[in-house]
């Protein structure tokens, strides 16, 4: 299973595109894992808030194709602890999930479109993060699914 983290929103400051390294780093020996970050151009760029989120949702919706299973993060999502993660993507490894996408979708959030596509729909917290914190969390959170499930001594309960 390939895992690819989209993210609307600025490239990552050096410090955070050096996180996100070492953690798909120290995941490649298990899984696949890649990040895409999606910015509008320059001259689409709108305070219109309805308009930015159809603009995003044309760009997320053009890249989606039919294997990919979408997890959406959503501050309102669901829930779950680090070993509930590990069995996440335990379960879309026995059901054939070629390619997982995470999602962190843009400032304002998504359309109901993206949403309706979502197979899924999960938060980290209540707490709002910048994009680029929130793309770190997603690589270091993989990672640790991937160690529990591979018994390495990283994750401790």
């Amino acid at each position: 299973m390939d895992i690819e983290i989209w993210s609307i929103g600025k490239e990552n400051d050096s410090f955070i595109e050096n996180g996100i390294a070492h953690y798909f780093k120290k995941t490649m020996p298990w899984n696949k894992i890649k990040l895409d970050t999606f910015q509008l151009p320059k001259k689409l760029v709108s305070t219109d808030v309805q308009r930015t989120k159809k603009l995003e949702e044309e760009m997320i919706l053009k890249k989606l194709q039919a294997q990919h299973y979408l997890i959406l993060l959503d501050e309102r999502g669901k829930m779950l602890d680090s070993t509930q993660w590990a069995s996440q993507f335990q379960s879309f490894m026995n059901q054939g999930v070629r390619t997982l996408v995470i999602l962190i979708g843009g400032a304002f959030g998504v359309t109901d479109a993206v949403r309706d596509r979502a197979n899924q729909i999960w938060s980290l917290s209540k707490l709002v993060f910048p994009h680029q914190l929130v793309r770190l969390m997603i690589a270091e959170q993989v990672y640790r699914a991937f160690s529990i499930l591979n018994n390495t001594p990283y994750h401790h309960e």
